[in-house]
């Protein structure tokens, strides 16, 4: 274990929760465009492994902090809404709120660490952490229970149904189709395996980055999930029709995991981290090409 980098996580849960958890995410989907592109073009990247999914801006520990440090402030009365992943909390003015953030950067690392170097699950850790320490804020801050507390007699929803659906269906369409072909452009094209193989993280940054105009109050999907597993499951398996296929599946994945974990809750629990842990240990093993993760 690198003493320093759990050192700087209590730092980065910080930067998380005076930054608010999206921002800091679009900060993380910046950092890892900028390194992906300079690894696709021969360049050595120094920023991806070290800052945008490290101790400074990882999901696992800065946005989990964001996260964690929303729901405490929900609970207190301090923030209006425990869900709110958006506000700066910096505009609390309240230092336990940050301290939330930090301890929870530390719980991410370390739950980051017993996932990877003990047990080597086959799947994408920061996903997993962030999953695994929304729900530990959740039964500590919370008291919607995992998956919610709707009124009574209320019918739950599980599926965006209708219109939604089909939007949802030509979401992952669209953007599965396009880093599938992408990538197909760029294996005819005589790309580098380096370059092919930093292609998924070039597409979860762009579609992180494109989460500005969320923030911005514009009815922008986050669609990191549909963009990484798409790219990963054409690139690994050579075969880009497996974008679209995997974009419409992740996409569906995604509204079935907001409805179930998100609905009638006091806080936030991430739908694309959750998808993208599920769908990276399904391609690892469907595609056998080793393991991959953020």
């Amino acid at each position: 274990m690198n003493m320093f980098a759990l050192i700087a996580s209590f730092g980065g849960g910080i930067i998380g929760a005076y930054m608010g958890a999206l921002p800091a995410f679009i900060m993380t989907g910046i950092v890892a465009v900028a390194g992906a592109a300079a690894a696709m073009g021969g360049g050595a990247d120094m920023t991806v492994g070290f800052i945008a999914f490290g101790s400074y801006l990882g999901p696992h520990i800065a946005f989990a902090g964001g996260v964690a440090a929303a729901a405490y402030a929900g609970k207190t009365k301090k923030l209006g809404d425990g869900t709110d992943i958006l506000s700066c909390l910096n505009g609390l003015s309240d230092p336990a709120t940050l301290v939330v953030g930090g301890v929870f950067g530390v719980i991410g690392f370390l739950i980051h660490y017993v996932i990877g170097t003990v047990l080597h699950l086959n799947t994408d850790l920061p996903g997993f952490t962030v999953v695994i320490s929304a729900i530990i804020a959740r039964f500590v801050f919370g008291s919607c229970g995992l998956i919610g507390k709707g009124p009574a007699g209320e019918k739950r929803e599980y599926f965006t149904a209708g219109k939604g659906m089909v939007c949802n269906i030509l979401l992952g369409l669209g953007i599965g189709t396009a880093t599938g072909f992408v990538y197909q452009a760029l294996a005819d094209g005589g790309a580098s395996a380096a370059a092919i193989g930093s292609y998924p993280v070039l597409c979860f940054g762009i579609a992180a980055v494109s989460l500005v105009f969320a923030q911005a109050g514009f009815a922008m999907p986050g669609t990191h999930h549909i963009a990484l597993i798409s790219a990963l499951a054409a690139v690994t398996s050579g075969n880009p029709a497996m974008g679209p296929v995997f974009g419409i599946l992740t996409s569906l994945f995604g509204d079935f995991a907001g409805k179930t974990f998100n609905s009638h809750c006091d806080s936030h629990i991430d739908p694309p981290a959750f998808t993208i842990f599920i769908f990276t240990f399904i391609v690892n093993v469907l595609f056998g090409t080793g393991f991959f993760s953020l």
